[in-house]
């Protein structure tokens, strides 16, 4: 208990600092560098998270519509050549310190926890692309993980397509663009020897905006199984199975959008005897309160449902399994995309039918931004399930 209490005290005494004024400064990191213009025109209040303009502007494909596109390309007298004058690059570097992870009482450096490479831009008028690449995370290469190429407007219906690796929770809350080093768990949530979940994946997005009735639809067709590496025939899906998820989200004013969406799938899994199937359903609403980017509320329910999954721990086939959860995430930017410090706070609970995913924990998180690519954070996360204990993280982000 003493030193539960010693951990909070030092957290609570961190979190202070950040209440500290400081003067706005700009830096100009991968996109605003090609425009000239601050991280906070997207931003709010500093990245990764978007803004309603961040949100507008990569759905344009990472263009400003006022901006012309021909003084970013080189002129080659081929109007089918599209060939940049400099290459959009970007690097992000997070660092942290760590104590008490996995309740072992023991203090650790993890400087650089992430490093990756961003790019992406307009190719052509209606084309675009995006990718990056994690140099380090946790120590070791992890390759690409976001990567696609997208098309606006497609045949003139107002459709954006996708095509390429992204997470299949892009189209409810975006796990990239969070603030807490603690993850949204309902996402990554898969039972048994299941595959199948809400985070990366290869596949095609359908996206609508119908801006007269303020109403988003999303559809997606995925492989259902991860990245990982190609199998056998340089093919990546391990079955003959495509998933397809689908989202509605209604805006409600201008504070408040709910939205709903469906997941339904199949993968084959094996057990000692052979080859099954297992079906997969996904469900939940989700809500965003938005005031100002001044407060913000997001909140996601998922109910999932297995019919067949392998254990290997017991060596058998459990059927129907039901797992589901919520997220919950508040925001507070006391001068929305004007603010030099933020506080956000998250809720993860799982309980699921297979044990091992049940997951429980409130997060407390803090910013204070140097530059508007550089912040100090400052995070203490309680888990409640299992064994108990706090974790506190020190560290910084930076983009540049």
């Amino acid at each position: 208990m003493k030193r539960h209490k010693y951990v909070i005290t030092i957290s609570l005494a961190l979190l202070l600092l950040f209440f500290i004024p400081l003067n706005k400064i700009h830096s100009i990191p991968a996109f605003a560098r090609k425009y000239q213009i601050s991280c906070q025109v997207c931003h709010s209040p500093a990245m990764p998270r978007l803004k309603g303009f961040g949100e507008e502007f990569a759905g344009n494909g990472f263009r400003l519509t006022e901006y012309e596109s021909p003084r970013y390309l080189i002129q080659t007298g081929d109007d089918r050549l599209s060939l940049f004058r400099e290459l959009p690059l970007a690097i992000r570097m997070d660092g942290f310190g760590t104590y008490n992870f996995n309740n072992e009482g023991t203090a650790d450096f993890g400087s650089p926890f992430v490093l990756k490479i961003l790019s992406g831009g307009e190719l052509s008028e209606k084309l675009s692309y995006y990718f990056y690449f994690l140099f380090n995370e946790r120590g070791s290469i992890a390759g690409v993980e976001d990567a696609f190429l997208m098309y606006h407007d497609l045949f003139n219906t107002g459709i954006n397509f996708y095509i390429g690796q992204f997470q299949v929770s892009d189209p409810l809350f975006k796990g990239e663009l969070r603030y807490t080093l603690e993850p949204y768990k309902i996402y990554a949530a898969a039972p048994g020897s299941s595959s199948v979940d809400l985070k990366y994946d290869r596949g095609i997005i359908l996206e609508k905006d119908i801006i007269a009735t303020g109403t988003t639809l999303v559809g997606e067709i995925v492989n259902g199984c991860g990245i990982g590496e190609a199998g056998e025939g340089y093919l990546f899906d391990r079955d003959k199975h495509k998933n397809f998820m689908g989202r509605i989200n209604q805006a409600i004013g201008k504070k408040l959008s709910v939205g709903l969406f469906g997941y339904f799938g199949k993968e084959n899994l094996a057990d000692t005897l052979g080859i099954f199937t297992n079906d997969i359903r996904m469900f939940g609403p989700d809500l965003v309160l938005n005031f100002d980017d001044k407060f913000v509320v997001n909140v996601q329910y998922v109910r999932r449902t297995d019919s067949d999954v392998f254990i290997e721990s017991t060596g058998e086939v459990k059927p129907d399994i039901l797992t589901h959860g919520t997220m919950a995430e508040v925001i507070y930017s006391p001068r929305g995309d004007m603010s030099t410090w933020y506080l956000t706070g998250l809720l993860n609970w799982v309980e699921s039918d297979f044990d091992a995913l049940d997951y429980r924990s409130a997060t407390l998180h803090a910013g204070y931004i140097l530059r508007r690519n550089v912040r100090l954070v400052s995070e203490y996360t309680y888990k409640f399930s299992g064994t108990s204990y706090g974790k506190l993280s020190l560290g910084f982000i930076s983009a540049f």
